[in-house]
Order: structure tokens, then C-alpha cells, then sequence
């Protein structure tokens, strides 16, 4: 027997651990996205680095050889040892960044990519200010003041990210494939004489939610907000059957999103019969062009 109760419970229990990574377009629509915690942050900026220190060692290597033959002098030695190094540390990875949109061979392997505060891709603005930061909080320091900075930052920015309005946004992220629950047998008789009317989409969601986070519950929580949902969700059910709270919720789930299906059905079979009429000639029309 369902057990009607008016005492009101935490629906934090409810909320989805996403909607911390909720990002908010212009648009009003909520994207679920996930930053780069600080392992590949780490990882992908150690691979970045050793490939502009590896192309900054052939340079100076090349430029090594061709002092010798030419025999610069000290003074134009040095002057061209910074320009690689300026070349090789700020301007290749703000044009990488730049062209690719935010990739880097460290990105890649990571499956990152940067982005701005709100979501859009980067320019060269955002580029620049990272990779010059970088010189410093990467380079100089050995990635200690990056390491700190992403330390104590809630989406990992290291400080040319906080400069530059920025973050590190993880795009490989697994498919994760939502569990279809179906009727409970207890439920079975009840099916075809059950009447499930709309429910406001706040219980819908909530009652979709309980049923798939429920397991995770401890069984005085689950309990609670089960005999609550039953009591507001009753009042749109006829008749009520004679089982747990538990089952009813999964009962009520399970006839709406059936009908729901069946409904898309249709409309799309409705659809189909009128597409010869959408997409034809009127009668008698002459049919040019064939």
C-alpha cells in the first residue's frame, strides 16, 4: 500500500552531479561539460612543452652550424638565440593554438581542448596571453606556479587561463549508456487498465531521476522519497495500484515513456501520409524542367 505523506524532503538528493559543469549558452541552453582535471592538464602541457623544447633544440642546432660557417659574432649569436627562443615558445604555440582552435599536440593525446569562460573558441588574443604567460609559470619556474595555480582552481586553469578568460575542456569523454527500466511484474494487470495523465515536467524529471539514482541511495533516503513522490504522482494515476512505493514510480516511468514512444510513432506515420501532398506538384500542373 502506498503510504501518503505530507512531509517535504531534500530534493537535493535529486540533482545530478552534472549540473555543476552546467555551461550556459547565450541561448538559454544548458551543455554539460566536463574540464580537464589536473592529471591530463599535467600530462598533455608536459607533452606540449617537449615538443617546442625539441624544435627550439634543432634550431639552435641549425643555428649553431651556421655561426660557425658564417662566424656571427657574440652579439648576433645572442640576438638570434632570442628570437628562437620568443619563435619556439610564444609565437609556435599561439599560431597552433590559434589555427587548430585551441589544440595542441598535448591536447590531442589528452583529448582537451581550450576554450573560452563561456564556451566559444579561442582567438589569437587568447593564444597569446597563454602562451607569453607560459613562459613564466611554465618555462622559468619548471611548471611549478602553473601546478599551483591549477591546484587551487576549481576547473584546473593554470594562470595564463585566468588571464586570458580560458579553460582546458575535455572533449574524450565515454558514452555512457542510460539503463532502460521496464514494468515491474507486479504491475502487470495493472498495465492495460492504468490511466497515467501529464504530469508537470518538474515531477517527471524527478520521479525519471529517482528511478535511475535510487540504487545509489541509502534505504531510509530511498524510502522517504519514494512514499513522497508517490503522493504527489498519485493524483495524476487511476487507479492506484496496491504495491510499493518503489514499484509504483517505476510503473508510472515506464507507462509514460511507452506512450510517449507510441505517440512519435504515430506522428511520424501521420507525417509520412502527408509527405506526398507536402512535397508535390498541385493537380494539373506542368511538370517543366523534365
Amino acid at each position: 500500500m502506498i503510504r501518503m505523506t505530507a512531509e517535504r524532503f531534500d530534493h537535493a538528493m535529486l540533482v545530478d552531479d552534472s549540473t555543476e559543469r552546467e555551461l550556459v549558452t547565450g541561448e538559454a541552453v544548458a551543455l554539460d561539460v566536463r574540464p580537464a582535471n589536473f592529471i591530463l592538464r599535467t600530462a598533455g602541457t608536459l607533452i606540449d612543452a617537449a615538443a617546442y623544447l625539441l624544435l627550439l633544440g634543432l634550431l639552435a642546432w641549425l643555428l649553431l652550424n651556421i655561426a660557425t660557417v658564417w662566424q656571427f659574432d657574440d652579439a648576433l649569436a645572442q640576438a638570434v638565440l632570442v628570437g628562437l627562443l620568443v619563435f619556439c615558445l610564444v609565437i609556435v604555440p599561439m599560431t597552433v593554438e590559434t589555427a587548430s582552435q585551441g589544440r595542441s599536440l598535448g591536447k590531442l593525446a589528452i583529448g582537451a581542448r581550450i576554450v573560452r569562460d563561456d564556451g566559444g573558441s579561442i582567438g589569437p588574443r587568447h593564444a597569446f596571453i597563454r602562451a607569453l604567460t607560459g613562459v613564466v609559470e611554465i618555462y622559468l619556474t619548471f611548471g611549478g606556479l602553473a601546478a599551483l595555480t591549477a591546484l587551487l582552481n576549481g576547473k584546473s586553469k593554470r594562470l595564463g587561463d585566468l588571464l586570458a578568460g580560458t579553460y582546458s575542456q575535455h572533449e574524450r569523454v565515454p558514452h555512457v549508456v542510460e539503463p532502460v527500466y521496464g514494468l515491474p511484474e507486479s504491475l502487470t494487470d495493472w498495465a492495460p487498465v492504468a490511466d497515467v495523465a501529464r504530469m508537470p515536467d518538474p515531477l517527471a524529471r524527478r520521479v525519471t531521476q529517482y528511478v535511475k539514482q535510487s540504487a545509489g541511495m541509502t534505504s531510509f533516503a530511498r524510502a522517504e522519497l519514494a512514499h513522497q513522490l508517490a503522493a504527489e504522482v498519485a493524483q495524476y494515476v487511476s487507479p492506484i495500484p496496491q504495491v510499493a512505493a518503489e514499484d509504483f514510480l517505476a510503473g508510472v516511468s515506464a507507462m509514460r515513456r511507452q506512450r510517449d514512444y507510441a505517440s512519435l510513432l504515430l506522428e511520424a506515420e501521420r507525417l509520412g501520409r502527408l509527405q506526398p501532398a507536402l512535397t508535390g506538384t498541385p493537380h494539373g500542373f506542368p511538370l517543366r524542367g523534365r
